[in-house]
């Protein structure tokens, strides 16, 4: 089987310098550096196995990141969008059911101190904020508030399809 030669990399000087701030930059991410750096050391004419070993990646990851700026230059050093699941619940689903886990039950016309998951995830269908939620989702999502300043929040019960 052949060997395929290295896509070409030309960079303009706008290019160069925009990879440089990115590959130097103290808070770009990890792997934009990484990307950025890759795509520098393409551009001096090096081979993806001396990138490999110089940056101690693997070469189909050198391989990648050429490639891709090559043919859709730095907007394609990005992530692509990751398949899965859509989200079930919208931002202001997620943000109303955030208000509402930190108000007080009483507030609401229920004689509770805090909100327990079950009761919160009652109330969020009651009020029309979600059409249908499980216990478990409001603990999973009640496990995330309780990190936050939300002293009404009980989360006793462990839910799992919560929209916070």
């Amino acid at each position: 089987m052949p060997i395929r030669a290295a896509v070409t990399v030309v960079l303009t000087a706008a290019e160069r310098h925009r990879l440089k701030k990115m590959a130097y930059g103290h808070k770009t991410p990890h792997q934009t550096r990484q990307r950025a750096t890759i795509v520098l050391l393409a551009a001096r004419g090096r081979a993806n196995a001396k990138i490999a070993a110089d940056t101690r990646l693997h070469v189909d990851t050198v391989r990648t990141w050429r490639g891709r700026f090559a043919h859709g230059g730095i907007p394609a050093l990005t992530d692509r969008r990751r398949s899965g699941r859509p989200a079930r619940f919208t931002p202001v689903q997620v943000a109303e059911a955030k208000v509402l886990a930190c108000q007080l039950p009483a507030e609401s016309g229920l004689p509770l101190s805090r909100w327990s998951c079950p009761e919160l995830a009652a109330e969020l269908t009651a009020r029309g904020i979600t059409d249908s939620i499980s216990a478990s989702t409001e603990a999973s999502r009640s496990s995330q508030l309780r990190h936050q300043t939300c002293p009404t929040l009980s989360t006793a019960h462990k839910p799992k399809d919560w929209p916070v």
